[in-house]
């Protein structure tokens, strides 16, 4: 029956790729999920019938535009905006804002795919979509951010709205960006909605938000462990990235007594056998968030090791969590993991491991918790922090951070429901994909043919 299975994929796999050539992100995305869901289609023609999964992998939308703005010098520059807006089966579009020079639309839809099982593994009433611009903001003014910042939201103004499209923060957009980007909204529409979320506590931002996505793979991590009568107490963990995720992933673990030894950015990573505590953790936010340094700056302060221009995934753990950015993991990496004895993959950052370094952590029973279902703790609170505008109210930080750990809670056992083997063991990847598509599937047979 395999065989029968891998047919169908292949013939799927061939008519995407010839729809999207190119895109190869999205290739990646569409097969890894297509695998395990087209044996459960098949046992469910209701599905077939219906091809709803050759509706799921096409956008609904794909939104295109140049955004022209001016730099400090006076000169004109102009870059690509993008919004996909891919499946509204379960509620308004949501998915976050990337500004990166990577930004292409293969990546995006990737991501948007994505973010549309994610989405309906919190539970919460969120459509899936992706959108951003091949923008750099690093070495760029605040001026210079903003006004690009309001050149993309003049055209993207016209498509989004609380009631159609929430697009959030994601890679190269923060708090000054989501800032810059709601003003010009206001400006343009005149009025006062919760179109974005990131949002700053004074003008409709939840608490917990920039924690979450971090917080979440950590919870996340912390139920995959349960199931094996474990806990973080005691773990040594390595954390890839540097940034918003890696930063309160660090934070949590360590509230849950693990020891994090490893952060990194672009430029390489520092290992610290003493634990990245909360003090260093405290420079660690400053260097990245207010200084905007480079990880190495770290190693110096605090006398570490710094390997320039590699991973961390050479370094001894019990517990993995890749927060960085896509495939960052491969093949070798995830080898070097389980010989060093790592038995925990919690993803942070969106298919940041390679269908390769994937299937080495299959072979090896690794408790792997994949993207879409490990850190959909951000788009989790993005939801909750739409509810709150939709309310006109705050909730406490207990609150919302309670509402977290239960929402990824109910996504693991989600994962725990369709994907558990008959040897006991449980696929993560299955389960997160299957437990994500049925409830899209079922609200797009029950909508019709749109």
């Amino acid at each position: 029956m395999a065989n029968v299975f891998d047919q169908l994929v292949n013939d799927f796999m061939a008519k995407v790729i010839a729809k999207n050539p190119s895109e190869v992100e999205f290739h990646q995305a569409v097969h890894e999920v297509v695998e395990t869901l087209i044996p459960y289609i098949e046992e469910n023609p209701q599905y077939k019938e219906a091809k709803i999964l050759e509706r799921l992998v096409e956008p609904e939308r794909v939104i295109l535009f140049r955004v022209p703005w001016l730099d400090d010098k006076g000169e004109v520059q102009i870059n690509k905006g993008y919004r996909i807006e891919m499946n509204s089966a379960i509620g308004p579009y949501k998915g976050g804002l990337r500004f990166h020079p990577t930004v292409n639309l293969g990546i995006l839809k990737f991501l948007a795919f994505e973010q549309v099982l994610k989405n309906s593994l919190t539970t919460l009433p969120m459509g899936g979509g992706k959108g951003g611009s091949d923008f750099d903001p690093k070495g760029k003014s605040d001026n210079e951010v903003m006004k690009f910042c309001q050149s993309f939201m003049t055209e993207l103004s016209k498509h989004i709205g609380p009631n159609t499209d929430v697009p959030a923060g994601d890679i190269g957009v923060g708090g000054r960006e989501i800032g810059f980007l709601f003003g010009q909204y206001k400006r343009i529409r005149n009025e006062f909605t919760g179109v974005l979320t990131g949002k700053g506590l004074g003008w409709g931002g939840s608490l917990i938000r920039p924690e979450a996505t971090g917080y979440g793979a950590t919870y996340f991590a912390e139920e995959m462990l349960k199931t094996r009568g474990d806990s973080l107490k005691g773990k040594t963990v390595a954390i890839s990235g540097s940034g918003n995720v890696a930063q309160y992933a660090c934070e949590k673990v360590t509230q849950m007594g693990g020891k994090v030894v490893t952060l990194s950015d672009s430029s390489g990573f520092i290992y610290d056998p003493n634990g990245i505590d909360a003090e260093k953790l405290q420079y660690v936010m400053w260097l990245k968030n207010v200084k905007r340094g480079r990880i190495s700056e770290y190693a110096k302060k605090f006398d570490c090791e710094y390997h320039e221009g590699l991973r961390p995934w050479g370094v001894k753990c019990d517990v993995a969590m890749p927060n960085a950015t896509q495939n960052e993991v491969n093949e070798d990496e995830a080898k070097t993991l389980v010989a060093n004895g790592c038995f925990v993959v919690s993803e942070g950052a969106n298919m940041p491991s390679t269908p390769e370094a994937i299937a080495v952590y299959q072979e090896a029973r690794m408790l792997y918790g994949p993207g879409k279902a490990a850190n959909a703790g951000g788009v989790a609170v993005s939801g909750l922090e739409m509810s709150q505008n939709s309310l006109r109210l705050s909730w406490t930080r207990e609150e919302v951070d309670a509402r977290l750990l239960q929402i990824m809670k109910d996504i693991h056992a989600n994962c725990v429901k369709y994907g558990k083997r008959e040897d006991g063991t449980i696929d993560y990847v299955t389960g997160a994909n299957i437990g994500g598509f049925v409830k899209v599937a079922d609200s797009m047979l029950a909508q019709g043919l749109v």
